[in-house]
């Protein structure tokens, strides 16, 4: 093990820098020489590279982002495209290559491992809606949460003010993880995620009796699923059953920006060491990742094969909570 290069995919998300530096410096601590390769796949595949030496790695640990940029690239679902991955790494003479990202660059990872003989490939997992099995927390994940905290604290002082209903949508794709834990930190009334049905008639029963009882304001906390903007129809919806002004937050892509908390800049540098120790000891087609705070390795084709569940106990204790 003497060259390896570390690229980023799929979505960003803060502490990913973080990651980065970690790995950079690990690998110069045990005299690896590391190659930094832009826009995920797609600069993998155009031998895209730039030097990540000490220098290149200065100041970027509180950085949101990725100072290698990312990217979302198809050539992974096709034997073709795979091929030439693995001729991307053969000819920059790399002995092994760290991917950070979700359950997509995992997918990709794993499918190149399958169709050819390329260098050991070890995953890092970050991505803001935390759905990536094999790990507690995805890097990006504590920091779009506490966006998304305090835009429930910001909203519900012009909820109370005016005794209104806000719906208030975070990202999460097909997973509940923002929604849930954000929606117990910032007291949320009720909850819409992918892993529940929701009855509308039901809800809307609840958040009246609220009302009734003297409640000033509600927040609806809704998961965007695969429709983003679906917020709105939920809107609509319970208008029919409750007449009651509301409005819709939909913070989007507000949750992937800014400086990393404190618990992504550790996970990023954690599992960044992690990494490169992990190719060290000779692994390959595996994630790092943290489980009950303990270091834990995962198969590249079980991240994205493998459903990860919701913490059934943080279930339990919002629907306490929102009572």
């Amino acid at each position: 093990m003497k060259r390896i290069g570390i690229l980023t995919s799929g979505g960003d998300a803060p502490g990913m820098n973080a990651c980065i530096r970690a790995a950079v410096r690990a690998a110069l601590a045990n005299n690896l020489t590391v190659v930094g390769i832009r826009r995920g796949y797609t600069g993998l595949i155009a031998t895209d590279t730039v030097p990540l030496d000490r220098a290149a790695i200065r100041n970027i640990i509180h950085q949101g982002g990725t100072i290698l940029e990312t990217s979302r690239s198809p050539d992974l679902y096709t034997r073709e495209g795979r091929l030439r991955v693995a001729e991307a790494i053969g000819k920059m003479g790399l002995d092994g290559v760290i991917l950070i990202g979700g359950d997509g660059t995992f997918h990709g990872a794993s499918l190149v491992a399958a169709d050819t003989d390329t260098a050991p490939l070890v995953g890092v997992p970050g991505s803001i809606d935390n759905d990536v099995y094999g790990t507690d927390y995805c890097i990006g994940f504590d920091t779009a949460a506490n966006c998304a905290v305090e835009a429930i604290d910001r909203i519900r002082d012009t909820a109370r003010s005016h005794e209104r209903l806000f719906f208030l949508e975070v990202m999460g794709r097909t997973a509940g993880f923002l929604a849930l834990e954000s929606g117990i930190a910032g007291g949320a009334e009720e909850l819409i995620i992918p892993e529940e049905e929701t009855s509308i008639a039901p809800m809307s029963e609840r958040i009246r009796k609220g009302f009734d009882i003297g409640k000033k304001s509600a927040i609806v906390v809704v998961a965007e699923a695969k429709t983003p903007g679906v917020s709105f129809q939920i809107a609509g919806e319970v208008k029919k059953h409750l007449d009651l002004d509301s409005r819709v937050v939909i913070l989007g892509h507000l949750q992937r920006g800014g400086p990393p908390t404190l618990r992504d800049r550790v996970l990023g540098s954690s599992l960044g060491v992690a990494a490169v120790e992990a190719l060290l000891e000779g692994r390959s087609e595996c994630m790092v990742g943290e489980v009950g705070g303990a270091l834990a390795y995962t198969p590249l084709e079980e991240t994205w094969k493998k459903k990860k569940p919701l913490n059934e106990n943080l279930r339990r204790i919002f629907s306490i909570l929102s009572d």
